[in-house]
């Protein structure tokens, strides 16, 4: 587990599939032909968690939806990058349009991926990470396989594992928390 957090301490931008990563991979249509999905709000908060310390995220999806930028949005989420079936492409993109004074390399990325589409992708990143639901060519090439399944907090395992590899975990639980002398006051 320490060589996992060390990995995870070398991610500056962390890249999530939304379809079986921040979502759980359904597609649901209403009378009307409208498209909805569920995301996790346990997700949304390790995401924002990142941003506190410097730490970018990305989205790149095969679909295009009105409802990942909205979410996207919501969450903080520096890039979002839809439509594109070849994430690897779509991934070299996106990092020759970062800044270079960020000097990120895919090296230095995370990507989440459950699917036979994200597998270059995953391949070409510092840390590669999935769910327990994925396809099983995916975890067989992935550094971590979340307990947690897509749309259900999954993203939130791999952010708390960033955090723990820069160190800043306590600090950001400690932003949540009432130390034992803080508490002792409430009650009285």
């Amino acid at each position: 587990m320490q060589d996992l957090i060390k990995k995870a301490g070398q991610v500056k931008l962390l890249i999530m599939d939304v379809d079986g990563i921040l979502s759980n991979g359904q597609i649901i249509y209403d009378a009307n032909g409208i498209e909805t999905k569920a995301f996790s709000v346990q997700d949304g908060v390790g995401v924002k968690s990142l941003a506190r310390y410097g730490i970018l995220t990305a989205i790149i999806t095969g679909r295009s939806s009105a409802m990942v930028d909205k979410r996207a949005t919501e969450m903080g989420v520096n890039h979002v990058v839809q439509g594109r079936d070849d994430k690897l492409i779509a991934l070299k993109e996106l990092l020759s349009s970062l800044d270079p004074a960020l000097n990120i390399t895919a090296a230095d990325c995370a990507y989440m991926g459950d699917d036979l589409p994200d597998i270059k992708a995953m391949q070409t990143v510092g840390f590669a990470a999935t769910v327990p639901n994925a396809h099983a060519e995916v975890i067989k090439r992935s550094d971590m396989v979340t307990t947690r399944a897509g749309g259900a907090g999954a993203v939130r395992e791999v952010c708390d594992l960033i955090l723990k590899g820069y160190g800043h975990y306590q600090d950001f639980i400690a932003h949540y928390t009432l130390d034992e002398t803080q508490a002792q006051d409430e009650l009285s």
